[in-house]
């Protein structure tokens, strides 16, 4: 089926809006879908240190942080911009403003075979829109998905906003956004390169980083809620442990100091 310019509701928001994440004991963590390789690998080495188990919620980061507003049963909100944190921290939704956990990057990556040149200064992109070989175009929606507001302002930057705003498809979260671009339905897309460099992609596309000063901070930010209990605050401590840090830097993060 064609891509279509608009959004699509991902597994983790049909989940909650059925309920099925509320069932159980363990605690459900709210993840921003740049986590969705590397935190069941971080879910893994915690369980394997007696930490106990985890449940996992993946979504946009700003749509996660309305579901928090909105009572969802969550105890750990592990977003993938701080400015959603560091809101319901002003709003007085949850009690502190957490602690930076790691620093994303941005991706431009195309599908093998693609006509689309992949370079860090986005210069293949421009002569792709010059001579009309670039049909659809992947980044997560601006409105709520850190990745996406990210992959506008480095667009804006380069000044390619423009010529490439008809062209492009928006996924709900920067997982499915790497999904269209790299699905072959697209001829690439910006994307988290903690996801770039998956296997999964990475075995079919090819990637190159952004520049950093080309978009403000990929800062990822975390925050215990109302509801979190020993083991979802144990697993937030784990998570800014030497162990936890080199596993986020494996998969493509800059280490929390860089925030």
């Amino acid at each position: 089926m064609p891509l279509t310019r608009r959004h699509f509701l991902t597994a983790s928001a049909a989940a909650l809006a059925t309920g099925s994440l509320a069932e159980g004991t363990a605690p459900v963590v709210a993840a921003a879908a740049s986590l969705r390789f590397v935190l069941p690998v971080l879910v893994d080495a915690f369980a394997r240190g007696n930490g106990g188990t985890i449940r996992l919620a993946f979504g946009s980061s700003g749509t996660l942080a309305q579901q928090i507003r909105n009572g969802a049963p969550f105890e750990l909100f592990l977003s993938a911009d701080e400015r959603f944190v560091l809101g319901l921290a002003t709003d007085g939704i949850v009690a502190n403003e957490g602690s930076v956990y790691a620093v994303g990057r941005l991706a431009i990556s195309a599908p093998t075979g693609s006509p689309l040149e992949v370079d860090a200064d986005m210069a293949g992109l421009e002569a792709a829109l010059a001579a009309g070989t670039l049909h659809r175009f992947a980044i997560a929606s601006p409105e709520h998905a850190p990745y996406g507001m990210r992959a506008r302002e480095a667009l804006l930057h380069r000044g390619l906003w423009e010529a490439v705003e008809p062209k492009l498809v928006f996924g709900e979260n920067v997982a499915q956004t790497a999904q269209f671009a790299l699905s072959g339905n697209a001829e690439g897309g910006l994307i988290a390169g903690s996801l770039a460099m998956a296997a999964p992609f990475a075995a079919r596309s090819r990637s190159a980083l952004i520049p950093t000063e080309w978009h403000a901070p990929l800062t990822h930010r975390m925050v215990a809620t109302a509801r979190a209990g020993d083991v979802a605050l144990a697993f937030r401590d784990f998570l800014l442990t030497e162990e936890a840090q080199e596993i986020f830097v494996a998969h493509g993060f800059a280490p929390r100091e860089a925030g």
